[in-house]
C-alpha cells in the first residue's frame, strides 16, 4: 500500500505502526523522509480504515532532527509556500495535528529538533529508559521557535520549562520529561511497543467516531478564545455522535455488561 524509502509502515488491525527508518544516520530527517511523511500524514485525513498511528525510530534513536548532511536535498527542497525545505518539512507538524487519528509517539535515544517536534506534535509520548529530548535548533545557530516547538511545548509543560528547553538546548532525560509532563509514561525500552499496545487497545475501545472527534475537539479548545467556544465544539460534537448507530451500540453494551461492537456507522 506504501512504498517510501525512509518510513516503514506496518497496518495491523487498523493501526498504523509508523517506523522512520534511517538507522545508520539515527533517523535524521533529510528532504527524502519530509517529503515522504507529508504524504503519508496528508492522505490519513481521507482514511478511515487507520484508526491509530504508533510513531517510532529504527536502531538506536527515535529522530536526531536534521541531517545537515544533506546539503544537495536541502538546496532542492520543494517550493515549501515559498520557504523552501523550511516550510516543506514544517507541512508535516500541520498534518500531523490535522489528521483526525491520534498519534502515539514511542521515544527512545535521541528526540532532538525536528524529531523532538514530531513528539510534540504527537497526542500521546511513552519514553523509553534510554530517551533523551531536546530543542537543538538553539545549539546551532538558530531560534528554538521551530516546527512548531513554540506553539506545542509551552502548552504541555508551561512557559517557564519551555523557556529553559528553549533558550539553552538542554537536554531532558526520560524522568526528568516525565516529572514536567512532557511524556505520559517511561518504561524500559524494550517494553516502548507492549506499553503502546496498552494506549492502542483502550483507543480501539472507543468509537471510530468519538475517538476522532475528541481529537479534533482538544485541538479545538486549546485555541479557544472562551469557555463558550470550547463549548460550542463540545456540544456540536456531541450531536454529531449522538446520532450514530454507534452511539447507539455504546449505550446498549453498557447496560448488557458487554464489550461494544463498532462499526463507524
Amino acid at each position: 500500500m506504501y512504498d517510501y524509502k525512509t518510513i516503514d509502515i506496518d497496518i495491523k488491525n487498523g493501526v498504523h505502526w509508523l517506523t522512520l527508518d534511517r538507522p545508520d544516520s539515527l533517523n535524521a530527517i533529510n528532504t527524502c523522509m519530509a517529503s515522504e511523511l507529508r504524504d503519508y500524514f496528508g492522505g490519513l485525513f481521507q482514511d478511515a480504515s487507520c484508526r491509530v498511528v504508533v510513531m517510532r525510530g529504527a536502531g538506536r534513536a527515535y529522530c536526531a532532527g536534521l541531517d545537515m548532511k544533506d546539503h544537495e536535498g536541502l538546496a532542492n527542497a520543494p517550493f515549501g509556500g515559498g520557504f523552501g525545505f523550511q516550510g516543506h518539512l514544517a507541512d508535516v507538524y500541520i498534518k500531523m495535528r490535522r489528521c483526525p487519528q491520534p498519534i502515539i509517539s514511542l521515544l527512545h535515544g535521541a528526540a532532538s529538533g525536528g524529531g523532538f517536534a514530531f513528539a510534540l506534535a504527537s497526542d500521546i509520548r511513552i519514553a523509553g529508559q534510554s530517551a533523551k529530548m531536546n530543542s537543538a535548533f538553539i545549539k546551532i545557530g538558530l531560534s528554538s521557535c521551530d516546527m512548531g516547538v513554540s506553539y506545542f511545548l509551552p502548552r504541555l509543560v508551561g512557559v517557564t520549562i519551555a523557556s529553559e528547553m528553549m533558550m539553552t538546548g538542554r537536554f531532558f532525560n526520560a524522568d526528568r520529561a516525565l516529572a514536567v509532563g512532557l511524556v505520559n509514561q517511561v518504561v524500559p525500552d524494550a517494553e516502548l511497543d507492549a506499553a503502546g499496545q496498552v494506549f492502542v487497545d483502550e483507543m480501539l475501545a472507543a468509537s471510530p467516531m468519538g475517538l476522532r472527534l475528541t481529537k479534533e475537539g482538544l485541538n479545538m479548545a486549546l485555541d479557544a478564545g472562551s469557555l463558550e467556544s470550547a463549548m460550542a465544539i463540545e456540544n456540536r460534537n456531541q450531536v454529531l455522535c449522538s446520532r450514530t448507530e454507534d452511539f447507539k451500540e455504546g449505550m446498549q453494551a453498557f447496560i448488557e455488561k458487554r464489550a461494544p461492537v463498532y462499526r463507524d456507522a
